[in-house]
């Protein structure tokens, strides 16, 4: 009976049989979905799929690595794309070190120092460097970590050395960070939570690209804009904001990297906060 089947075709016939083939399938699976996709829910009907539909549209043809994240609070809606993956902060970091000095100033119940106003305003308004390796140094890795658990921003990992620029952020403590700075909370206090604001507020023109790109008259913006090249996955470049009017309240953070130029990252994040402005404000 077995005279017109090949050794070869018996010997697969058996391999299924006997489940052999079964883990090659199951190994081929996960590669296969290995590209994350956008997700997206909302309490406002149909908004979700929209959003999730436009921002994977706006990233359809950009080269990196892309993560993203949205919450609008007046219509609960959240959006998320690599949520956990790790990024070199760049600059970033720079309104974790704000908050983390007046974190800790609060404790001690003290108003910042005229020379701690003017280093803050400097690394927010305009990300000087200097300033932010200052009060980096100033604070200390213990500070830095004890506001970091205090604020639930457990995936950030603090950059060795002073390399502040290489601290490890996510899309879900930066959006962690953004609605603590946007709402009444037992961490930061409502004075800290505007000054922060203010000085994202009046960021020089020349950096208030990337989430504020769109963004609908009357909304008002606060942002922090990071980029950095390396050797390894090219310029870094991202962008946190909050913004507020037209019926919504919203935070959004972009994070990339393995960008050829600096630009091009922009160029990404625009794309993606384009459409997020668009939409939110259609609903």
């Amino acid at each position: 009976m077995t005279s017109g089947i090949s050794r070869r075709a018996r010997v697969l016939a058996a391999a299924v049989g006997t489940g052999v083939l079964v883990p090659l399938v199951a190994a081929a699976t996960p590669a296969a979905a290995a590209t994350p996709t956008v997700t997206c829910t909302s309490a406002k009907a149909g908004l979700a799929a929209k959003l999730k539909k436009d921002i994977t549209a706006a990233l359809a043809t950009r080269k990196g690595t892309v993560a993203v994240g949205l919450y609008d609070r007046s219509t609960n809606t959240t959006c998320t794309l690599r949520a956990s993956s790790a990024y070199d902060s760049a600059s970033v970091v720079k309104v974790t070190v704000l908050a983390t000095l007046l974190w800790d100033a609060k404790k001690t119940n003290r108003y910042l120092t005229d020379r701690e106003n003017t280093l803050a305003k400097a690394m927010i308004t305009k990300s000087d460097n200097a300033a932010t390796s200052t009060l980096w140094k100033q604070l200390g890795m213990t500070k830095i970590k004890n506001f970091l658990t205090a604020a639930g921003m457990t995936q950030t990992k603090p950059g060795a050395n002073g390399y502040w620029g290489l601290t490890q952020i996510t899309v879900t403590d930066e959006q962690k960070l953004l609605k603590l700075l946007t709402a009444k909370n037992a961490v930061l206090s409502d004075n800290s939570r505007s000054y922060i604001m203010k000085l994202m507020g009046q960021v020089v023109s020349s950096q208030r690209w990337g989430t504020p790109y769109g963004v609908p008259s009357g909304v008002t913006v606060a942002v922090k804009n990071g980029w950095l090249q390396r050797s390894t996955n090219g310029w870094r470049v991202h962008s946190v904001g909050a913004f507020k009017g037209g019926g919504h309240d919203y935070v959004m953070t972009v994070l990339t990297h393995g960008n050829s130029t600096m630009n091009y990252g922009i160029t990404t994040i625009q794309a993606v906060a384009k459409v997020i402005h668009k939409d939110l404000a259609a609903s």
